[in-house]
């Protein structure tokens, strides 16, 4: 932290431009908030990434600094809803957003479809229905599950390995399909689909940190897939959603459905730069 010494607050001030000036994103708004005196810090990255055409955004979180959260619901029991309802709770909570994002698909009755885990609580059960043929894409398989553990370490796995040997999840949300297992594109997918549509997901490089992905423009499962395993380098990675999926940080506002095909949210992942009060 800098001391507020004007020369050694210039020379603190000047060395986080010259930081700024090679990396983007995450560095600024770190500046801005050196800059009103907050002690927060944090690893977060935002960055667009070009491959084989598609322009994705992404948000990395290292998990030794950020810490991820899983929230559905505010106090009173009432779903936030919306990333803008997550925004208003954080404000009267005094808590300062970092990022948001849509978490797993959610049924009719806005309930999560599958497994939903907050701090270390089951909202929601795992589910194991197999639905014939592809009856949405939760149903398609495998489907599966990303969690963050009790030691604060991340994964991704089938639904049929968390059965078999599910971890000690702080949160966990379940979804589907799977765009990536054991290093290779879902099999179900089809290379020449003209099935294209926003998606996003997400995958643990390591088990230390996190990509979030999303696609600007519509996209296809296979491209989709293949982007998180070539770009990202995601031996297992998990669709989240599709049309209605959005991520938000201070740096870029809102990227991915445009507002008209927005739906309310059922669980939304978010990390904030400071502790709860």
């Amino acid at each position: 932290m800098c001391a507020k010494t004007n020369k050694a607050w210039d020379r603190c001030r000047h060395a986080v431009v010259r930081v700024c000036e090679s990396r983007c994103g995450v560095f600024r708004f770190a500046l801005a908030m050196l800059a009103f005196g907050s002690t927060a810090v944090s690893a977060l990255e935002v960055r667009q990434v070009d491959h084989d055409g598609e322009r994705y955004q992404l948000v990395e979180l290292d998990l030794r600094h950020d810490r991820l959260d899983l929230r559905w619901k505010d106090d009173d029991g009432r779903a936030l809803a919306s990333i803008e309802g997550l925004r208003a709770w954080a404000d009267s909570h005094r808590r300062t957003l970092l990022f948001a994002a849509n978490a797993g698909i959610y049924d009719q009755a806005f309930r999560p479809l599958g497994l939903h885990i907050e701090d270390g609580t089951t909202w929601r059960r795992l589910n194991t229905v197999r639905l014939p043929g592809t009856v949405g894409n939760f149903s398609m398989q495998p489907n599966g599950v990303f969690y963050v553990d009790q030691d604060g370490k991340a994964g991704v796995m089938t639904t049929a390995q968390w059965q078999s040997k599910p971890p000690a999840a702080r949160i966990a949300s379940q979804s589907g399909p799977m765009l990536v297992v054991d290093g290779e594109v879902n099999a179900s997918f089809d290379a020449k689909s003209n099935s294209r549509k926003i998606r996003s997901g997400v995958c643990a490089p390591s088990p230390d940190s996190v990509a979030f992905a999303i696609s600007t423009s519509p996209v296809s499962f296979h491209r989709f897939g293949s982007f998180m395993r070539d770009a990202l380098g995601c031996r297992d990675a998990l669709f989240l959603d599709g049309s209605l999926s959005q991520f938000w940080t201070p740096q870029t506002g809102y990227v991915g459905a445009p507002a008209p095909m927005l739906k309310p949210y059922v669980g939304m992942f978010v990390v904030f730069a400071d502790p709860a009060q």
